[in-house]
Order: C-alpha cells, then sequence, then structure tokens
C-alpha cells in the first residue's frame, strides 16, 4: 500500500501530484478523463468515485488528481488520500511494461524506428522530467511522416499553456533534430 510522501501543486490550479514512497506501476503510466474510462483500474476507479475528480494519470511514484475547480483542495486531499493509500505498490517490473515500450515501435518502418528513438531520447532527457515535475507527461501517439501525434497526460492534460506555449516549445526543441516535424496535440 503506498504511503503519500508529499503533496505538490502543479501550474495547473486544478491538479495536485501525490508523490509515493512506493510505486504503482513500473513505467506503465495510466491516465483517465472518465469514470467510464477507469472501470477496469480498481484505483482509477475509486478516486471517480469521490466528487469533482475529472481525470487520473499515475506512473511509477506519484499520481495527478484534476478537478472540476469547484472542490476545495484541502477537503479533496483528504478523500483523495484513502483509495491512493488502498492501492496495492507494483513489486516488480512486468513483461506488460516491456510490451507496452515496444507497442509503438512495431509498426513503424526502421527509419521511421530510428526516428522515433531520436525523439523519445531528446523528449526522455529535456521535456518529460519537466513535465513530471508538474504532475503531467506526454504519451507519443503516432508518428506519420513528419506529423508527430502526441496526448498530454495528468495535469498537462487541462492546462491552458500546455496546449500552446508548450506544445511550440516542445515543437522548436525537436525541430533541433528533426527540422520538417509538425507536433500535433491530440
Amino acid at each position: 500500500m503506498p504511503k503519500i510522501a508529499e503533496i505538490e501543486g502543479t501550474p495547473n490550479p486544478n491538479a495536485l501530484k501525490f508523490v509515493l514512497k512506493e510505486p504503482l506501476t513500473w513505467g506503465i503510466s495510466h491516465s483517465y478523463d472518465s469514470a467510464e474510462q477507469a472501470k477496469d483500474d480498481p484505483l482509477a476507479s475509486a478516486l471517480f468515485d469521490i466528487d469533482h475528480v475529472t481525470n487520473v494519470f499515475y506512473v511509477d511514484r506519484w499520481i495527478t488528481i484534476t478537478q472540476d475547480g469547484e472542490a476545495d483542495w484541502q477537503d479533496l486531499a483528504r478523500a483523495v488520500a484513502d483509495p491512493i493509500r488502498a492501492a496495492p505498490a507494483a513489486h516488480a517490473q512486468s513483461a506488460e511494461t516491456v510490451a507496452a515500450a515496444n507497442e509503438l515501435l512495431t509498426n513503424l518502418s526502421p527509419e521511421d524506428q530510428q526516428r522515433l528513438e531520436r525523439i523519445n531520447i531528446l523528449l526522455d532527457e529535456e521535456v518529460r522530467p519537466y513535465l513530471q515535475n508538474d504532475g503531467g507527461d506526454l504519451h507519443i501517439l503516432s508518428l506519420e511522416e513528419n506529423i508527430l501525434r502526441i496526448h498530454y497526460q495528468g495535469a498537462c492534460g487541462t492546462c491552458p499553456s500546455s496546449i500552446s506555449g508548450t506544445l511550440r516549445g516542445i515543437e522548436r526543441l525537436l525541430k533541433t533534430i528533426e527540422p520538417d516535424i509538425v507536433l500535433v496535440s491530440a
């Protein structure tokens, strides 16, 4: 059962990041925008049962909860703490982790696989640590010719700056290795 080490604010005023002492997963992120999406995930489902919760995103040792802006964070933080503490901690990296990491590469040409690997290295070094520090992340959905489709997760998913400024900043960074890339948020 993960214990909460600390609770951090994020640039999105409607999201809080809960840093945990034990991991919930090993490298596999879980992102849900509704109770329907979360129905097969006991932790996320329990969190959506709490009024005002609109998004649940977790990976490894942290979870970000986004609310509708109508709740007092002090009260809501206490309410979501119980399901978080009751969730089972991840004990070992699974075959699911490896499969999820390789899934995107299976249908790409060898050239596009190399491009995507370079892109991911740059994102891992220069972008994801900052997004994760703020309670979010980004997931690559596809690479089709010069269009890279991403999906923001957690606090980044509803943060106004992620849709404009952050997206363009990431695109400028990626253009240093892929000059013709166009970044699209889905």
